[in-house]
C-alpha cells in the first residue's frame, strides 16, 4: 500500500505541475491578447467554442473514460478499437459543422465571418480526438509526466502564435490559429512519446462491455456541456455578441482555479478509486482523503479569487473590462460547487454508478434551465450569472444525499469533509477584507474609484495584503483545529524538498 500511496502523491504531484504550468503560460497569453483584441473579437471565438465543446463530447463518447474506470487493464484491442471509433465519429462530425457554418453565423447577429473561422477552428476537436487514446492510457497507468509536457510546450508554442498574429492585426483569427496549433502541438508530442500505435482492428466485443458505461459517462457529460455552455449560447443569441465577449472573460478567468482542480482530482483519483470497486471499506477511505484533501485546496482558493476579482482585474487589464468583475466573482464562489458536483460524479463514475451519475447531471441541467427561464427576460447578465451560481448551490444540496447513497456512505460524513476547512476559509475571508478595506482606507480611497483602478502599484499592494492576511488566518485555524491536511501537505512538498538538496 506504500508503493501505491507513493504512486499516488507522485502522480498528484505531476497534475499538479501540469495544471499550475498550464495555467500560468495561459494567464500570461490571455493577459496579452485581452489587452489587445476587442469585446466582440473576444465573443465571436466564444460563440464557436459552445459547438466547439458539444462536438468534443460527442467524439470521445464516453468510452476513453469507460477505459480509465476499469478495474483490469484494457488490452491493445480495446484501445484500437476506442482510437479508431474517436476518428470515425470526429471526421463525421467535423464534415456535418462544415456545411452548417452559415447557419452558425447566422444565430450570432449574422457574423458572417464566423464562417470561415468555424471550418479552421473546428479541426481543433478532430486533432485533440487523436490523442484521447494516448492520454487515456497514460492516466490509467498513473504516469502523467508527457501529459503535463505536452500541454506545456504546446501552450507556449501557440501562444507565441496568438500573440504574433494578434500584434500583426489579425483579431480573432488569432485565437483560432492559438486553438488550432495547441491541439497540434500536444497530439504531435503525445504520439511521438507515448510508445502505442493503434492496430488495424475493431472489436464490437470491446464496444458493448464498456457501452453501457461510457453511454453514461457519455450521457452525463453531453448535459454537463450543455450546463457549461447555455449561457455562452444564450448571451450571444438574445444579447450581443460584445456581451458575449464580456461574459467569456469572466468565465475563463473564474474557470483556471476550479477547472485546474476538478482536473487534477479527477487524473489522480478516480484511476486510484476504481482500484477499490471490490472493497467498500477502502473505497471510502480514500473518498475520505479525496473529499477532504479538495475541500483543504477548493473553498480558500476560489474565496479568495472572488475577495480579489477586482485588484486582479485592474492589474491586468486596467478598467477595459471591468463590466466582466462581478460576473468574476459570482463564477469564482459558484466554482466551489461546480468541482464538489464533479467530485461526487467522480465517485459514482467509479464504482459504475451509472443511473445515479445520469441522474446528477440531469438534476442539475434541469435547475440551469429553471434559473435561466427566470431571469432572462430582464436583460441583466449580473441576475443571470446570479441565477447559475444558485442554481448550482441547489444542485450540489440534492446530490449531496444522492451520491451517499450510491456509495454506501452517510450524507453527514460527505458533508463533514467540508466543515474544518469552510469554517477556516470564512475567517481568511473576513480577515481579507478587513486588511484590503483597511488599506484603501489608509490610502484614502475607499471606494475603489476610478482613479486607483489603473494603478499597477496600488492594486498590486492590495493583492499582497488581502493574499497575506487570508493565508495566514486559514492557517492559524486549521493548526488550531489540528487538520491533518495541513501538515501532511508541508511534509510532502518540504519533505522532497530537503532530500532533493541533499541528494
Amino acid at each position: 500500500m506504500s508503493e501505491l500511496k507513493l504512486k499516488t502523491a507522485r502522480t498528484l504531484k505531476w497534475n499538479t505541475i501540469d495544471r499550475v504550468a498550464t495555467q500560468v503560460l495561459y494567464a500570461v497569453v490571455g493577459i496579452v491578447l485581452a489587452n489587445i483584441l476587442t469585446h466582440e473579437e473576444f465573443g465571436l471565438v466564444g460563440a464557436l467554442a459552445i459547438f466547439q465543446a458539444f462536438a468534443t463530447i460527442f467524439v470521445d463518447s464516453g468510452f476513453g473514460a469507460a477505459l480509465l474506470r476499469e478495474a483490469k487493464e484494457p488490452s491493445d484491442r480495446d484501445y484500437s478499437t476506442v482510437f479508431w471509433f474517436n476518428v470515425a465519429v470526429s471526421l463525421a462530425i467535423y464534415l456535418i459543422l462544415f456545411i452548417c457554418a452559415p447557419v452558425i453565423a447566422r444565430l450570432f447577429d449574422n457574423q458572417r465571418e464566423l464562417i470561415p473561422m468555424s471550418k479552421v477552428m473546428f479541426l481543433t476537436f478532430v486533432i485533440n480526438g487523436l490523442a484521447i487514446v494516448q492520454t487515456n492510457r497514460l492516466m490509467k497507468r498513473m504516469d502523467v509526466r508527457m501529459i503535463a509536457v505536452s500541454n506545456s510546450v504546446a501552450l507556449i508554442v501557440s501562444g507565441v502564435v496568438g500573440v504574433v498574429l494578434a500584434l500583426a492585426g489579425a483579431g480573432a483569427w488569432a485565437m483560432v490559429w492559438y486553438a488550432v496549433s495547441q491541439a497540434a502541438v500536444k497530439t504531435a508530442i503525445l504520439w511521438a512519446t507515448g510508445g502505442w500505435w493503434p492496430r488495424l482492428c475493431f472489436s464490437f466485443a470491446t464496444i458493448r462491455r464498456i457501452h453501457r458505461v461510457g453511454m453514461s459517462v457519455f450521457l452525463s457529460a453531453l448535459l454537463n456541456t450543455i450546463s457549461l455552455n447555455i449561457y455562452n449560447f444564450v448571451i450571444g443569441v438574445w444579447y450581443s455578441v460584445a456581451s458575449l465577449g464580456v461574459y467569456t472573460q469572466a468565465d475563463k478567468w473564474s474557470k483556471m482555479g476550479s477547472a485546474s482542480i476538478s482536473q487534477i482530482l479527477t487524473s489522480t483519483f478516480v484511476p486510484l478509486l476504481s482500484k477499490f470497486q471490490k472493497s467498500l471499506q477502502d473505497f471510502h477511505r480514500y473518498v475520505d482523503r479525496a473529499g477532504r484533501f479538495t475541500s483543504f485546496i477548493l473553498l480558500p482558493s476560489m474565496t479568495l479569487l472572488a475577495i480579489l476579482a477586482a485588484p486582479i482585474f485592474h492589474l491586468l487589464f486596467g478598467d477595459k473590462w471591468d463590466a466582466a468583475i462581478p460576473l468574476f466573482s459570482m463564477l469564482a464562489l459558484r466554482g466551489i460547487f461546480v468541482v464538489l458536483i464533479s467530485l461526487y460524479s467522480n465517485y459514482l463514475l467509479s464504482l459504475g454508478r451509472a443511473k445515479k451519475l445520469f441522474l446528477s447531471e440531469a438534476v442539475k441541467d434541469g435547475l440551469i434551465l429553471f434559473a435561466i427561464v427566470l431571469t432572462v427576460g430582464y436583460g441583466d447578465i449580473d441576475l443571470l450569472v446570479l441565477g447559475q451560481t444558485a442554481a448550482s448551490v441547489i444542485t450540489w444540496l440534492i446530490l449531496l444525499p444522492v451520491t451517499a447513497r450510491g456509495i454506501g456512505m452517510r450524507p453527514l460524513r460527505l458533508l463533514w469533509h467540508l466543515f474544518p476547512f469552510l469554517a477556516a476559509t470564512i475567517f481568511a475571508a473576513l480577515a481579507a477584507i478587513g486588511a484590503g478595506n483597511l488599506l484603501l482606507y489608509g490610502l484614502g480611497h475607499p471606494d475603489m474609484s476610478v482613479e486607483i483602478a489603473p494603478r499597477i502599484g496600488w492594486n498590486l499592494m492590495l493583492i499582497i495584503t488581502q493574499t497575506a492576511a487570508f493565508a495566514a488566518v486559514y492557517i492559524i485555524v486549521l493548526r488550531s483545529l489540528r487538520v491533518a491536511e495541513l501538515p501532511e501537505s508541508a511534509g510532502y512538498l518540504f519533505g522532497r524538498f530537503r532530500r532533493r538538496r541533499n541528494s
